[in-house]
């Protein structure tokens, strides 16, 4: 078999039940790197197609110059046969700071004019994170002020829009108990949720029940692991149980089928095209 019906066969879409699967690469894993990265969109690009994946969730600072130029950005994504599954955007507020609403859901408006341009794509919304001192109350009041605006803005825009909690440092949704309290202020009518395995197993969450909790909220889904400490690992060689993971989420009735795989490991860090070509091949042991 050639290589490009190789490609081809790889980047066909998995059933389970009712739900097709497909699987993106989320441009992170070069992010992360900061100033080790000077690539470019097309480079993440044709390194995603190649290594067999059938979209990608590219963020606001991996965007480059195709920020403005969403048609364009589709012709590179189709000569590599990828989708856009998402674009992911966060922000210096980390959407807990008040005086910095109007400009959020104004970057929230240029997003969604482009994910416009991408019929099925979600807008993702990063982690509302901790940016100055203040009651923890107030920060979980603005976040869903800001979440619920964003979705309502996303309903006129016809683009579903739904947000990501992270583990990161001085994120505001870690434990169970933070999600709970910031979906409770959340209109699920408006914006959903986009769960991440890694990011919820280092927040000491029973996977499984939290994602049962708020399957109705669920879009997409983040595919990452950890150790029994809360270190990254490759996919499928920490704690996740990543299967069972997958069965609970695709019966999930608003869930889209993508799968998106996004790497911090060490060896993501060391060479991030082999961590997500390996996840790739994991996930083909995964779902058949």
């Amino acid at each position: 078999m050639n290589s490009a019906r190789r490609s081809l066969t790889a980047r066909r879409p998995t059933r389970i039940g009712p739900i097709m699967l497909q699987i993106g690469c989320q441009t992170y894993t070069w992010e992360m790197l900061g100033e080790r990265w000077s690539g470019g969109p097309a480079e993440l690009i044709e390194t995603i197609g190649a290594a067999g994946y059938s979209g990608i969730e590219i963020t606001n600072r991996m965007i480059g110059g195709y920020a403005h130029r969403p048609a364009a950005f589709g012709r590179v994504l189709a000569e590599h046969g990828l989708e856009l599954a998402a674009f992911a955007c966060a922000s210096p507020s980390g959407f807990t700071e008040p005086d910095q609403l109007d400009a959020d859901l104004a970057m929230v408006d240029r997003a969604l004019d482009f994910v416009a341009a991408f019929p099925g794509a979600v807008l993702s919304l990063g982690s509302a994170t901790v940016m100055s001192a203040g009651p923890r109350d107030e920060k979980f009041a603005a976040a869903a002020t800001f979440y619920n605006a964003a979705g309502r803005l996303g309903q006129r825009a016809g683009v579903p829009v739904a947000l990501h909690p992270s583990s990161h440092h001085d994120t505001l949704l870690f434990t169970r108990a933070d999600y709970d309290q910031l979906f409770d202020q959340l209109d699920p009518d408006r914006i959903g949720w986009v769960p991440d395995t890694g990011h919820i197993l280092r927040g000491g969450h029973d996977i499984l029940d939290t994602l049962a909790t708020y399957r109705d909220r669920i879009r997409y889904l983040h595919l990452k692991d950890v150790d029994a400490n809360g270190e990254w690992r490759m996919l499928g060689s920490g704690i996740c149980e990543t299967r069972a993971v997958i069965d609970l989420v695709a019966a999930s009735p608003n869930f889209n089928g993508w799968l998106i795989l996004e790497e911090e490991s060490d060896l993501a860090a060391a060479d991030p095209a082999k961590a997500v070509r390996q996840n790739r091949e994991t996930m083909r042991t995964l779902v058949a």
